[in-house]
């Protein structure tokens, strides 16, 4: 454009240099809030670049401008490098728009196929880059360029990438528009696809299609085009401002910061402007002065508006924490710590918009300085001597904001309450829970002592006559192995009738832990009166003993019951010839009691159930091996695990750890 027709036209220069330097400062404004958010994502590195390419967009036609103003001739050089700055912006901006709508819409779960996207990007980013270096090549031809309308200069090729681009994400509004969730967002969507339709349709008509407009209205044309991405940006301000949209509306501080900081930058801007203008009336610096005195005016206003904001927003994060906190303390009530945590951590990550909340309960003992999480930003949970914790965050940015800090610092504060409150509950609902328990196996103790009283001397006295009968020789061979068959069978209900009492009969945990036995002569004593049955069984029964003595803080009697039962379930479920071992060692203070077999091992369906009372897959069990197995371990304060399968898809062992003192060395007996 000519210095005639810009002196022809002043509406037009004012429009383009105070709409160059808005869009100039606001690609700045957004360069600066996604640097100082640094959210790892790549939909804030695509918008980076993008506002970088409309700055240079801006910022170099701002440049041409000013050159043409203040300049009778511009220098080659100034021209130049404005020219080449102007073009690197405008060629890359399409391929920037299509990346960007395609991560904004993986984040909202509507693009899933990255090949599809990489496929794309590829497209657009190769042909931009196309597209530039032949627009490089005309401008180093010393071709005319037109700041007014650049399309006019730059290959023909650029026109239809930046037409295929606008249609592409026009179509890419609709799909968020339909699918936005809430009002603010549809309408934003809605918007953005009005002005992809309204850039479309100008590219179009402007470079495209031959279309015929006057020269007062192509410009005019081309002024909105270059302005047009000036309004979504400042609503997308609104947006995340007021409606958290991007998740960077926790970033308060850091929002109010940069907006202060080109809301001051766009006035000194004003201020020289002005002061160009009243030059001939009135020096610069006279102007100047009265301009920035004025502000003095807007102090208290604006100290009254500020005092407002931060007081609402203030109110609004106490009144969410209020919330959040009476939220936790419902769940807490339920007296399940586990499910609070989880809670806890979910809602705090929902609520602060964070990227990681991990909260770690820590021994009392230890002191809120206890933290391995150097890593993750943290506040303590501690009140003294009775709970310790540690919620750790990572937000998505750099950090939090001060009021959102200051809400999650009220939070933790509180958070020590419903912890206690929830662990208080959990042991009422345990001791409850033991009470009926306690209650149930007296019910049942009473059950089996009269089941014991009415059947234990019948059966006793059967068992005796059909012994003299069997040793009778007159007796029938058909009728002996009837008789011998009945006796196995009163010794099964015998056994089964010795477990149910031995499962019903209550323990007395003080004497249970301040007993001791030697591991090793217990497990000697089981396993010979075991391995008949194992013989007859056809199967490999071995031990592992230490050499010396392993005295465990347990009864006799109460390893006798963890060893039998354990032995005898392997027993029933190693195949003929198979095999099982038992062994005793001891590590970190421990005495550990294995026993492993190679039979089917356990089926899914039974892990879960596996230690219930009355729970099992035999045909003829009562299910209350393992459940005497896991009370006798709790009672004597040890701990049972179990694996299955051990190897090639079978087997299964079962580990029980007891508090022990052992000596070293190994001995193994095999039968």
């Amino acid at each position: 454009m000519s210095a005639t027709n810009l002196n022809s036209m002043p509406s037009l220069i004012y429009i383009r240099l105070i709409g160059l330097t808005a869009g100039t400062l606001l690609q700045l404004f957004w360069m600066v809030v996604i640097l100082g958010y640094r959210r790892q994502r790549n939909f804030e590195r695509v918008f980076f670049f993008l506002c970088l390419a409309l700055f240079c967009f801006y910022g170099g036609s701002l440049l041409a401008l000013n050159a043409q103003i203040h300049y009778d001739t511009t220098p080659a050089s100034l021209q130049g490098f404005a020219i080449t700055v102007v073009t690197i912006g405008l060629c890359l901006v399409p391929a920037l728009l299509m990346h960007l709508h395609m991560e904004f819409a993986q984040t909202r779960g509507l693009l899933k196929d990255w090949r599809w996207k990489a496929a794309v990007a590829f497209f657009f980013y190769g042909a931009s880059l196309h597209v530039l270096i032949l627009s490089l090549q005309i401008r180093l031809a010393g071709r005319h360029f037109d700041f007014l309308l650049p399309g006019n200069s730059l290959n023909s090729g650029f026109s239809h990438v930046f037409s295929y681009s606008l249609l592409w994400c026009s179509t890419w509004e609709f799909r968020f528009y339909r699918n936005a969730p809430d009002r603010p967002q549809r309408r934003f969507h809605g918007f953005l696809l009005i002005v992809f339709l309204f850039a479309l349709l100008g590219v179009l008509s402007l470079h495209v299609l031959p279309v015929s407009l006057s020269e007062g209205g192509r410009v005019a044309l081309a002024v909105a085009l270059s302005l047009s991405p000036l309004i979504p940006l400042v609503a997308l301000i609104y947006l995340v401002s007021r409606h958290n949209f991007l998740q960077i509306g926790r970033q308060k501080n850091l929002m109010y910061a940069v907006s202060a900081t080109f809301l001051a930058l766009l006035y000194l801007s004003l201020v020289r402007r002005v002061g160009g203008w009243l030059e001939p009336v009135l020096p610069p610096e006279a102007s100047a002065s009265i301009l920035l005195f004025v502000l003095v005016i807007f102090i208290e206003p604006l100290q009254r508006a500020l005092g407002r904001t931060m007081q609402e927003t203030a109110t609004k994060g106490l009144h969410q924490v209020q919330r959040l906190s009476a939220e936790l303390q419902t769940e807490a009530r339920q007296g399940d710590l586990r499910k609070l945590v989880r809670l806890i951590e979910r809602r705090v990550k929902e609520q602060f918009e964070l990227e990681v909340v991990w909260l770690t309960m820590l021994e009392p003992s230890l002191g809120p300085e206890f933290v391995h999480q150097e890593k993750y930003q943290r506040y303590s949970v501690y009140v003294p001597g009775r709970l310790n914790a540690v919620l750790s965050y990572k937000p998505h940015g750099a950090m939090l904001s001060g009021d959102a800090q200051a809400a999650l610092e009220s939070l933790c504060r509180q958070l020590g309450g419903t912890i206690e409150l929830c662990l208080a509950i959990d042991e009422k609902l345990q001791l409850e829970r033991e009470l009926a328990e306690r209650e149930r196996l007296a019910v049942l103790g009473q059950m089996a002592a009269s089941i014991s009283h009415n059947l234990k001397n019948p059966l006793g006295s059967i068992k005796t006559i059909l012994q003299v009968q069997m040793e009778n020789p007159q007796l029938p061979d058909t009728m002996r192995g009837e008789t011998k068959m009945v006796l196995g069978e009163i010794g099964r209900l015998s056994a089964k009738l010795n477990q149910l009492l031995q499962f019903s009969r209550p323990a007395v945990r003080g004497g249970i832990v301040e007993a001791t036995c030697d591991a090793r002569a217990v497990i000697e004593e089981v396993t010979g009166v075991l391995r008949h049955e194992a013989e007859r069984r056809e199967i490999l029964l071995e031990t592992r003993l230490p050499e010396g003595g392993v005295t465990i803080a347990a009864g006799a009697e109460v390893l006798s019951d963890i060893l039998s039962n354990l032995l005898v379930n392997a027993l029933e479920a190693a195949p003929r010839g198979g095999h099982i071992s038992a062994s005793v060692s001891t590590t970190d203070g421990a005495c550990v009691i294995a026993v492993e077999d190679d039979g089917p091992g356990i089926v899914s369906a039974a892990r879960e159930r596996l230690l219930q009372p009355f729970f099992t897959t035999k045909a003829q069990g009562t299910g209350l091996g393992l459940a005497i197995v896991s009370r006798r371990v709790a009672e004597a304060r040890g701990r049972l695990d179990w694996e299955s399968p051990v190897s090639e898809g079978r087997g299964a062992k079962f580990s029980v750890w007891l508090p022990a003192q052992a000596g070293s060395g190994s001995k193994k007996n095999k039968s």
